[in-house]
Protein backbone atom coordinates (compact mmCIF):
# COMPACT_ATOMS: atom_id res chain seq x y z
CA UNK A 1 0.00 0.00 0.00
CA UNK A 2 1.28 3.34 -0.85
CA UNK A 3 2.15 6.20 2.04
CA UNK A 4 0.89 8.88 -0.16
CA UNK A 5 -2.26 9.08 1.74
CA UNK A 6 -0.53 9.64 4.40
CA UNK A 7 1.24 12.52 3.69
CA UNK A 8 -1.60 13.71 1.99
CA UNK A 9 -3.13 13.81 5.82
CA UNK A 10 -0.01 15.77 7.01
CA UNK A 11 -0.29 18.52 4.00
CA UNK A 12 -4.24 18.82 4.45
CA UNK A 13 -3.43 19.57 8.09
CA UNK A 14 -0.98 21.90 7.35
CA UNK A 15 -3.36 25.24 9.18
CA UNK A 16 -4.15 23.20 11.95
CA UNK A 17 -0.13 22.58 12.30
CA UNK A 18 0.14 26.66 12.36
CA UNK A 19 -2.64 27.26 14.97
CA UNK A 20 -1.29 24.40 17.19
CA UNK A 21 1.91 25.39 17.25
CA UNK A 22 0.66 29.47 17.89
CA UNK A 23 -1.73 27.76 20.58
CA UNK A 24 1.33 26.20 22.45
CA UNK A 25 3.29 29.57 21.90
CA UNK A 26 0.78 31.43 23.91
CA UNK A 27 0.97 29.27 26.90
CA UNK A 28 4.14 30.58 28.73
CA UNK A 29 5.60 27.91 30.47
CA UNK A 30 8.40 29.46 31.74
CA UNK A 31 10.99 27.65 33.63
CA UNK A 32 11.86 28.80 35.76
CA UNK A 33 10.09 28.78 37.75
CA UNK A 34 7.72 26.44 36.26
CA UNK A 35 4.90 28.53 35.42
CA UNK A 36 1.49 27.04 33.14
CA UNK A 37 2.49 23.71 33.53
CA UNK A 38 -1.06 22.40 33.81
CA UNK A 39 -2.58 24.94 31.48
CA UNK A 40 -0.70 23.41 28.50
CA UNK A 41 -1.22 19.83 30.14
CA UNK A 42 -4.92 20.62 29.91
CA UNK A 43 -4.87 21.80 26.64
CA UNK A 44 -3.35 18.78 24.65
CA UNK A 45 -5.36 16.22 26.82
CA UNK A 46 -8.65 18.25 25.78
CA UNK A 47 -7.62 17.93 21.92
CA UNK A 48 -6.06 14.42 22.68
CA UNK A 49 -8.80 12.92 24.43
CA UNK A 50 -11.40 14.25 21.70
CA UNK A 51 -9.92 12.26 19.32
CA UNK A 52 -10.34 8.66 22.12
CA UNK A 53 -6.95 9.21 23.21
CA UNK A 54 -6.39 7.64 26.72
CA UNK A 55 -4.45 10.50 28.75
CA UNK A 56 -2.98 10.88 32.03
CA UNK A 57 -1.88 14.28 34.08
CA UNK A 58 0.72 13.34 36.14
CA UNK A 59 2.23 15.31 38.54
CA UNK A 60 6.09 14.62 39.63
CA UNK A 61 5.42 14.94 43.63
CA UNK A 62 8.27 15.25 45.28
CA UNK A 63 10.26 15.93 42.32
CA UNK A 64 13.07 19.05 42.26
CA UNK A 65 11.44 22.31 41.52
CA UNK A 66 7.82 20.83 42.61
CA UNK A 67 6.12 23.38 44.52
CA UNK A 68 2.20 23.51 45.48
CA UNK A 69 2.99 27.00 43.83
CA UNK A 70 4.54 25.67 40.59
CA UNK A 71 3.89 22.03 40.39
CA UNK A 72 5.41 19.93 37.79
CA UNK A 73 2.88 18.37 35.52
CA UNK A 74 3.15 16.31 32.59
CA UNK A 75 0.85 14.68 29.95
CA UNK A 76 0.84 10.95 28.70
CA UNK A 77 -1.24 10.09 25.86
CA UNK A 78 -1.77 6.77 24.29
CA UNK A 79 -4.01 5.22 21.38
CA UNK A 80 -3.67 1.61 21.81
CA UNK A 81 -4.96 -0.74 18.54
CA UNK A 82 -4.20 -3.96 19.47
CA UNK A 83 -1.02 -6.16 20.07
CA UNK A 84 1.78 -4.50 18.84
CA UNK A 85 5.34 -2.16 19.21
CA UNK A 86 4.68 0.94 20.99
CA UNK A 87 6.15 3.75 19.64
CA UNK A 88 6.76 7.20 21.74
CA UNK A 89 7.00 10.69 21.11
CA UNK A 90 8.06 13.03 24.10
CA UNK A 91 8.48 16.71 24.06
CA UNK A 92 9.21 18.93 26.84
CA UNK A 93 6.62 21.88 27.50
CA UNK A 94 8.68 24.09 29.30
CA UNK A 95 10.46 27.13 27.52
CA UNK A 96 13.78 29.37 29.57
CA UNK A 97 13.24 32.76 30.24
CA UNK A 98 13.17 35.12 27.37
CA UNK A 99 16.23 37.41 28.42
CA UNK A 100 16.37 40.59 26.17
CA UNK A 101 16.56 41.42 22.33
CA UNK A 102 13.03 40.82 21.17
CA UNK A 103 11.21 42.65 18.87
CA UNK A 104 8.65 40.51 18.54
CA UNK A 105 5.94 39.12 21.07
CA UNK A 106 8.07 36.51 23.02
CA UNK A 107 4.18 34.70 23.60
CA UNK A 108 2.28 35.87 20.66
CA UNK A 109 2.99 32.98 18.26
CA UNK A 110 3.22 35.43 15.35
CA UNK A 111 3.08 34.14 11.88
CA UNK A 112 5.13 36.07 9.40
CA UNK A 113 5.93 34.17 6.06
CA UNK A 114 6.82 30.62 6.64
CA UNK A 115 7.84 31.56 10.11
CA UNK A 116 5.79 31.32 13.62
CA UNK A 117 7.44 33.32 16.42
CA UNK A 118 7.93 33.18 20.20
CA UNK A 119 9.56 31.64 23.04
CA UNK A 120 9.91 27.74 22.65
CA UNK A 121 9.04 27.93 18.72
CA UNK A 122 11.75 26.10 18.26
CA UNK A 123 12.64 24.80 21.39
CA UNK A 124 10.36 22.65 21.11
CA UNK A 125 6.69 23.54 20.85
CA UNK A 126 7.11 22.99 16.74
CA UNK A 127 8.65 19.68 17.24
CA UNK A 128 5.65 18.73 19.77
CA UNK A 129 2.90 20.05 17.60
CA UNK A 130 4.90 18.15 14.67
CA UNK A 131 4.29 14.85 16.53
CA UNK A 132 0.78 15.56 17.22
CA UNK A 133 -0.20 16.31 13.30
CA UNK A 134 2.08 13.12 12.28
CA UNK A 135 -0.05 11.06 14.96
CA UNK A 136 -3.38 11.99 14.00
CA UNK A 137 -2.84 12.31 10.44
CA UNK A 138 -1.48 8.18 10.34
CA UNK A 139 -4.26 7.02 12.53
CA UNK A 140 -7.09 8.79 9.79
CA UNK A 141 -4.79 7.44 7.11
CA UNK A 142 -4.13 4.03 8.79
CA UNK A 143 -7.23 3.31 11.33
CA UNK A 144 -6.34 -0.43 11.47
CA UNK A 145 -2.89 0.11 12.61
CA UNK A 146 -1.39 -2.39 15.19
CA UNK A 147 -0.30 -1.59 18.25
CA UNK A 148 0.06 1.54 20.72
CA UNK A 149 1.07 5.15 19.81
CA UNK A 150 2.22 7.84 22.99
CA UNK A 151 2.63 11.06 23.45
CA UNK A 152 4.05 13.01 26.31
CA UNK A 153 4.36 16.35 27.02
CA UNK A 154 6.87 17.19 29.88
CA UNK A 155 8.24 19.21 32.74
CA UNK A 156 11.79 20.64 33.64
CA UNK A 157 13.84 19.55 30.37
CA UNK A 158 15.44 23.04 30.75
CA UNK A 159 16.68 22.27 33.86
CA UNK A 160 17.64 18.68 34.16
CA UNK A 161 14.47 16.39 33.38
CA UNK A 162 13.89 15.27 36.94
CA UNK A 163 10.52 16.49 37.31
CA UNK A 164 9.21 15.13 33.66
CA UNK A 165 11.44 12.60 31.86
CA UNK A 166 13.07 11.37 34.70
CA UNK A 167 10.64 10.71 37.39
CA UNK A 168 8.29 9.03 34.78
CA UNK A 169 10.79 6.77 33.64
CA UNK A 170 11.51 6.20 37.86
CA UNK A 171 8.21 5.04 37.24
CA UNK A 172 8.55 2.44 34.22
CA UNK A 173 6.95 4.59 31.86
CA UNK A 174 10.01 4.60 29.80
CA UNK A 175 10.91 0.68 30.22
CA UNK A 176 11.71 -1.66 27.51
CA UNK A 177 8.92 -3.85 28.09
CA UNK A 178 6.25 -0.84 27.87
CA UNK A 179 7.91 1.02 24.84
CA UNK A 180 9.71 0.38 22.09
CA UNK A 181 10.99 3.29 20.07
CA UNK A 182 10.91 7.06 21.22
CA UNK A 183 11.53 10.13 18.97
CA UNK A 184 12.14 13.46 21.10
CA UNK A 185 11.84 15.87 18.45
CA UNK A 186 14.21 18.16 19.47
CA UNK A 187 15.36 21.02 16.86
CA UNK A 188 18.45 19.20 15.21
CA UNK A 189 17.04 20.00 11.71
CA UNK A 190 14.80 17.99 9.58
CA UNK A 191 17.15 15.80 7.27
CA UNK A 192 19.56 14.96 10.64
CA UNK A 193 19.06 11.93 13.07
CA UNK A 194 20.39 12.83 16.45
CA UNK A 195 21.93 9.14 17.88
CA UNK A 196 22.86 10.92 21.69
CA UNK A 197 24.72 13.20 23.05
CA UNK A 198 28.37 14.08 24.97
CA UNK A 199 28.81 13.21 28.89
CA UNK A 200 28.35 16.33 31.54
CA UNK A 201 29.92 16.92 34.89
CA UNK A 202 28.58 20.35 36.56
CA UNK A 203 30.98 20.92 39.48
CA UNK A 204 31.23 23.71 42.38
CA UNK A 205 34.94 24.51 43.60
CA UNK A 206 35.06 26.81 46.41
CA UNK A 207 38.19 28.19 47.52
CA UNK A 208 38.64 29.10 51.20
CA UNK A 209 40.36 32.17 53.05
CA UNK A 210 40.07 34.14 55.95
CA UNK A 211 38.23 37.31 56.32
CA UNK A 212 40.08 40.94 57.37
CA UNK A 213 39.66 44.49 56.92
CA UNK A 214 40.13 45.57 53.40
CA UNK A 215 42.26 48.43 54.25
CA UNK A 216 44.88 45.69 56.03
CA UNK A 217 44.66 42.75 53.51
CA UNK A 218 48.09 41.08 55.14
CA UNK A 219 46.12 40.38 58.09
CA UNK A 220 43.76 37.92 55.76
CA UNK A 221 43.89 35.65 53.08
CA UNK A 222 41.98 36.20 50.04
CA UNK A 223 39.94 33.13 48.38
CA UNK A 224 39.77 35.49 45.36
CA UNK A 225 43.50 35.68 44.50
CA UNK A 226 43.40 31.82 45.63
CA UNK A 227 41.09 30.72 42.68
CA UNK A 228 42.79 33.06 40.36
CA UNK A 229 45.53 30.70 41.15
CA UNK A 230 43.18 27.87 40.45
CA UNK A 231 42.15 29.74 37.01
CA UNK A 232 45.42 29.92 35.71
CA UNK A 233 46.13 26.68 35.95
CA UNK A 234 43.17 25.58 34.36
CA UNK A 235 44.33 27.71 31.42
CA UNK A 236 47.57 26.91 31.21
CA UNK A 237 47.50 23.07 31.91
CA UNK A 238 43.36 21.71 31.69
CA UNK A 239 42.28 23.60 28.50
CA UNK A 240 45.50 22.25 26.34
CA UNK A 241 45.03 18.71 27.96
CA UNK A 242 40.96 18.89 26.57
CA UNK A 243 42.18 20.64 23.41
CA UNK A 244 43.53 17.47 22.88
CA UNK A 245 41.21 14.63 22.82
CA UNK A 246 38.71 14.16 20.45
CA UNK A 247 35.52 11.48 19.54
CA UNK A 248 34.58 9.33 16.78
CA UNK A 249 30.72 10.58 18.05
CA UNK A 250 29.36 12.52 14.92
CA UNK A 251 28.92 15.53 17.29
CA UNK A 252 28.16 18.79 16.14
CA UNK A 253 29.35 21.75 15.65
CA UNK A 254 32.79 20.83 15.03
CA UNK A 255 34.18 22.23 17.77
CA UNK A 256 32.21 20.20 19.79
CA UNK A 257 33.86 17.09 19.00
CA UNK A 258 36.78 17.60 21.60
CA UNK A 259 36.48 17.73 25.38
CA UNK A 260 35.24 20.89 26.48
CA UNK A 261 34.99 23.14 29.97
CA UNK A 262 33.24 26.08 30.54
CA UNK A 263 33.29 28.32 33.88
CA UNK A 264 29.54 28.88 34.26
CA UNK A 265 29.89 31.12 37.12
CA UNK A 266 32.54 32.99 39.69
CA UNK A 267 31.93 34.43 42.65
CA UNK A 268 33.69 35.37 45.81
CA UNK A 269 33.63 37.56 49.05
CA UNK A 270 30.63 39.26 50.50
CA UNK A 271 27.74 39.77 48.55
CA UNK A 272 26.98 42.35 46.89
CA UNK A 273 24.11 45.38 47.19
CA UNK A 274 21.32 45.58 44.85
CA UNK A 275 22.48 47.78 41.95
CA UNK A 276 21.13 51.24 41.88
CA UNK A 277 21.00 50.97 45.69
CA UNK A 278 23.35 53.76 45.92
CA UNK A 279 25.05 51.38 48.88
CA UNK A 280 28.79 50.38 48.92
CA UNK A 281 30.30 46.81 49.94
CA UNK A 282 31.89 46.24 52.56
CA UNK A 283 35.66 46.32 52.90
CA UNK A 284 36.64 43.15 53.57
CA UNK A 285 39.31 40.25 52.50
CA UNK A 286 36.67 37.38 51.06
CA UNK A 287 36.52 34.25 53.00
CA UNK A 288 35.34 32.53 50.11
CA UNK A 289 34.97 32.26 46.74
CA UNK A 290 33.06 29.77 44.44
CA UNK A 291 32.85 28.40 40.74
CA UNK A 292 30.87 26.08 38.79
CA UNK A 293 32.36 24.15 35.87
CA UNK A 294 31.00 22.73 33.18
CA UNK A 295 32.46 19.81 31.99
CA UNK A 296 31.51 17.92 28.33
CA UNK A 297 33.30 14.84 27.84
CA UNK A 298 33.05 12.16 24.98
CA UNK A 299 32.23 8.81 24.94
CA UNK A 300 36.12 7.50 24.92
CA UNK A 301 36.56 8.90 28.42
CA UNK A 302 36.15 7.61 31.71
CA UNK A 303 33.61 9.93 34.17
CA UNK A 304 36.64 9.06 37.16
CA UNK A 305 39.43 10.74 34.97
CA UNK A 306 37.28 13.39 33.66
CA UNK A 307 37.28 14.36 37.91
CA UNK A 308 40.53 13.42 38.07
CA UNK A 309 41.76 15.60 36.05
CA UNK A 310 40.37 18.59 37.92
CA UNK A 311 41.45 17.33 40.99
CA UNK A 312 44.94 17.05 39.82
CA UNK A 313 44.52 20.86 39.18
CA UNK A 314 43.58 21.93 42.89
CA UNK A 315 46.10 19.71 44.05
CA UNK A 316 49.04 21.10 41.73
CA UNK A 317 47.77 24.79 43.03
CA UNK A 318 47.92 23.49 46.44
CA UNK A 319 51.41 21.62 46.39
CA UNK A 320 52.41 25.33 45.45
CA UNK A 321 50.34 28.08 48.14
CA UNK A 322 50.51 27.86 51.64
CA UNK A 323 47.10 28.25 53.01
CA UNK A 324 45.40 26.68 50.01
CA UNK A 325 41.89 25.16 50.94
CA UNK A 326 39.70 24.06 48.83
CA UNK A 327 36.37 22.04 48.27
CA UNK A 328 34.57 20.64 45.53
CA UNK A 329 30.98 19.31 45.05
CA UNK A 330 29.04 17.24 42.28
CA UNK A 331 26.24 18.92 41.07
CA UNK A 332 25.67 17.32 38.46
CA UNK A 333 26.72 14.62 35.78
CA UNK A 334 25.60 12.36 33.09
CA UNK A 335 27.41 9.67 31.25
CA UNK A 336 27.30 10.15 27.01
CA UNK A 337 24.67 8.29 25.14
CA UNK A 338 24.37 7.34 21.77
CA UNK A 339 22.09 4.76 19.68
CA UNK A 340 23.22 2.25 17.33
CA UNK A 341 23.13 3.37 13.64
CA UNK A 342 21.23 0.04 12.74
CA UNK A 343 18.72 0.53 16.00
CA UNK A 344 15.32 0.01 14.36
CA UNK A 345 13.96 3.54 15.12
CA UNK A 346 16.80 5.15 13.46
CA UNK A 347 16.69 3.10 10.33
CA UNK A 348 12.41 3.54 9.97
CA UNK A 349 13.79 7.59 10.49
CA UNK A 350 16.34 7.60 7.45
CA UNK A 351 13.79 5.81 5.17
CA UNK A 352 11.30 8.12 6.10
CA UNK A 353 13.52 11.30 5.56
CA UNK A 354 14.89 9.78 2.37
CA UNK A 355 10.90 9.46 1.31
CA UNK A 356 10.51 13.01 2.27
CA UNK A 357 13.41 14.86 1.32
CA UNK A 358 14.70 12.61 -1.21
CA UNK A 359 18.32 12.35 0.73
CA UNK A 360 19.84 10.35 3.27
CA UNK A 361 19.81 12.30 6.56
CA UNK A 362 22.93 13.32 8.51
CA UNK A 363 23.90 10.92 11.87
CA UNK A 364 24.48 13.64 14.70
CA UNK A 365 25.24 13.71 18.01
CA UNK A 366 24.10 16.92 20.00
CA UNK A 367 26.97 18.53 22.25
CA UNK A 368 24.35 19.13 24.91
CA UNK A 369 22.01 16.89 26.75
CA UNK A 370 18.91 16.50 26.75
CA UNK A 371 15.62 14.01 27.77
CA UNK A 372 18.01 11.10 26.03
CA UNK A 373 19.95 10.73 28.92
CA UNK A 374 17.26 9.40 31.31
CA UNK A 375 15.21 7.20 29.00
CA UNK A 376 19.00 5.68 28.24
CA UNK A 377 20.12 5.89 32.25
CA UNK A 378 16.91 4.48 33.78
CA UNK A 379 14.75 3.33 31.47
CA UNK A 380 17.44 1.63 29.94
CA UNK A 381 15.72 2.01 26.39
CA UNK A 382 18.41 2.67 23.79
CA UNK A 383 16.37 2.35 20.82
CA UNK A 384 15.69 6.38 21.06
CA UNK A 385 17.18 8.89 18.95
CA UNK A 386 15.92 13.08 18.83
CA UNK A 387 14.67 14.07 15.54
CA UNK A 388 12.47 17.25 14.61
CA UNK A 389 12.11 20.31 12.80
CA UNK A 390 13.81 24.27 13.62
CA UNK A 391 17.26 25.16 13.89
CA UNK A 392 19.23 23.91 17.12
CA UNK A 393 21.46 27.57 17.10
CA UNK A 394 17.77 29.51 17.36
CA UNK A 395 17.12 27.76 20.43
CA UNK A 396 17.08 30.20 23.56
CA UNK A 397 17.37 33.09 21.77
CA UNK A 398 15.64 36.27 20.99
CA UNK A 399 13.29 36.25 18.32
CA UNK A 400 13.52 32.46 18.43
CA UNK A 401 11.20 30.74 15.38
CA UNK A 402 10.53 27.86 13.75
CA UNK A 403 9.60 26.97 9.92
CA UNK A 404 6.11 26.32 8.89
CA UNK A 405 7.71 23.91 5.78
CA UNK A 406 9.89 22.16 8.12
CA UNK A 407 7.29 21.45 11.02
CA UNK A 408 5.46 20.01 7.90
CA UNK A 409 8.10 18.27 6.32
CA UNK A 410 8.84 16.85 9.99
CA UNK A 411 5.67 15.68 10.89
CA UNK A 412 5.49 13.94 7.21
CA UNK A 413 8.67 11.82 8.44
CA UNK A 414 7.34 11.11 11.76
CA UNK A 415 4.14 9.73 10.21
CA UNK A 416 5.82 7.46 7.55
CA UNK A 417 7.77 6.16 10.94
CA UNK A 418 4.73 4.96 12.57
CA UNK A 419 3.47 3.55 9.34
CA UNK A 420 6.93 1.19 9.01
CA UNK A 421 6.86 0.53 12.88
CA UNK A 422 2.97 -0.28 13.28
CA UNK A 423 2.56 -1.67 9.67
Amino acid sequence: MSDADILAQVSARRQDLIGLTQDLIRIPTLNPPGRNYRAICDYLAARLMAQGWEVELLRATGAPGDSDAFPRWNMVAQLRAGPGDCVHFNSHHDVVEVGHGWTRDPFGGELDGDRIYGRGACDMKGGLAASVIAAEAFVAARPGFRGTIEISATADEESGGYGGVAWLAERGYFSPERVQHVIIPEPLHKDRICLGHRGVWWAEIETHGRIAHGSMPFLGDSAIRHMGAVLEEIEARLYPLLAGKRTEMPVVPEGARASTLNINSIHGGEAEPDPGSGALPTPCVADRCRIVIDRRFLIEEDLAQVKAEVTEVLERVKSRRPGFHYDIRTLFEVQPTMAPRDAPVVRSTAAAIQAVLDRMPDFVVSPGTYDQKHIDRIGRLSNCIAYGPGLLHLAHQPDEWVGVQDMEDSARVMALVLADLLA
